[in-house]
C-alpha cells in the first residue's frame, strides 16, 4: 500500500520535482502540496498524510514554527525538513520542534527517499 506524502516548499520548482521523485516510487503516493507553513497545516488536517517533506525557510510561517504545530496535531506523522539552509537549525532544536529528521537539499535525492521510508517503517513496526 503507499504511503501519502505532503510536499511543503515555497519554490514551486522544487516542490514539482519532489512531487515527480515520490511518483516514481511505487511505495509513496503524494496527496498534496503547499507552498508555505500555514497552507501545510491546513493541508494536513485536510489530507491526513502518512509523510510530511517540508522546506525550512518560506514566507508566512516558515518548517520549524509549522513542524511545531504538526507534532501537536498529528504526533505520529514524520515531518522531514529538506532545506538548502540545514546548517541553520541545530539537530536538537529540530527535534523539539517536531521534525522527524533532516535532510539536505545538497544530497543526493536517494537519501531523502531512503529517510522517508525508513522513517515510515519506524511507524508501521
Amino acid at each position: 500500500m503507499a504511503r501519502s506524502v505532503l510536499i511543503v516548499d515555497d519554490n514551486p520548482l522544487i516542490r514539482e520535482h519532489l512531487c515527480e521523485l515520490f511518483k516514481r516510487e511505487a511505495d509513496f503516493d503524494v496527496c498534496g502540496e503547499a507552498e508555505n507553513g500555514q497552507e501545510a497545516i491546513e493541508k494536513a488536517q485536510q489530507l491526513h498524510p502518512d509523510l510530511i517533506v517540508m522546506d525550512l525557510s518560506m514566507p508566512v510561517m516558515n518548517g520549524l514554527d509549522a513542524a511545531r504545530v504538526l507534532r501537536r496535531m498529528m504526533p505520529k506523522v514524520p515531518v522531514i525538513l529538506f532545506s538548502a539552509y540545514g546548517g541553520q537549525v541545530g539537530s536538537e532544536e529540530a527535534h523539539s520542534a517536531g521534525v522527524s529528521a533532516l535532510v539536505s537539499k545538497s544530497e543526493a535525492v536517494a537519501i531523502l527517499i531512503a529517510k522517508a521510508r525508513s522513517l515510515l517503517n519506524q511507524i508501521a513496526a
